[in-house]
């Protein structure tokens, strides 16, 4: 563990850095979800993972969250699960929204209970969303958007037969799933949510699950942030 006096400054820095991504970078909305998770007792590690994010943000000061709407005025939702990525074993879920240009909300957290298989990850993701997804509606239509058919983007079509279908597509695999986690389909049948498949590739709502590299980085974080070609 790292000294008392070290531990605290960790602790501090990890608090701004989620006032940060709240705000203004949810590009480094992933790794400041494990930092979280470590302030209690963090170690050399943890603190080289500190810095690495530090530096990674004065390097690209220039960054700007640009946030705008279309015309359809239709929230879209990209929602995804990291089975089995922590060392309790337990999935992250990871997610965005988009009203056209920019993410307006961004989400990474670490799941509250374990899963069996990549399917129920995505399913207990889908559902982690479901309070901000169902509330975003509500407040669009106080607004006076009228009601909102949201769209959710999920790159596991297992789990997609599962939330449209309920119990009538659960399996032998899948039967041990607690029925809060099928909510979703009572709000698909009620047309008020639809849920489509969206290729791994396009899945922006990886980008909030786990540490990417290279251009699938460059690619999600010009997405979620509005940032020009």
């Amino acid at each position: 563990p790292l000294p008392e006096e070290q531990a605290t400054i960790f602790h501090n820095f990890v608090a701004k850095s989620l006032f940060a991504t709240k705000r203004a970078r949810p590009d480094i909305s992933t790794a400041v979800a494990f930092l979280t998770t470590r302030v209690k007792s963090p170690d050399d590690d943890d603190w080289k993972k500190l810095v690495r994010m530090i530096r990674y943000l004065r390097g690209t000061l220039e960054l700007a969250l640009t946030l705008a709407a279309d015309s359809t005025c239709i929230p879209k939702w990209w929602v995804d699960g990291s089975h089995a990525v922590h060392p309790n074993m337990r999935g992250h879920t990871g997610g965005c929204m988009s009203l056209g240009c920019g993410m307006v909300i961004n989400g990474s957290t670490k799941q509250k209970l374990n899963t069996r298989s990549s399917t129920e990850t995505e399913l207990v993701a889908s559902d982690d969303f479901m309070p901000i997804i169902l509330w975003t509606n509500y407040f669009l239509e106080a607004q006076g958007y009228g009601t909102c058919n949201s769209i959710l983007y999920q790159d596991n079509k297992s789990a997609i037969l599962l939330e449209k279908n309920g119990r009538a597509s659960s399996s032998k695999r899948t039967k041990h799933i607690n029925i809060r986690f099928y909510f979703i389909t009572d709000w698909i049948e009620k047309r008020e949510l639809s849920v489509e498949y969206c290729p791994t590739g396009e899945m922006i709502g990886d980008f909030h699950t786990k540490p990417l590299q290279g251009n699938l980085f460059v690619k999600f974080r010009r997405a979620i942030m509005n940032l020009p070609e």
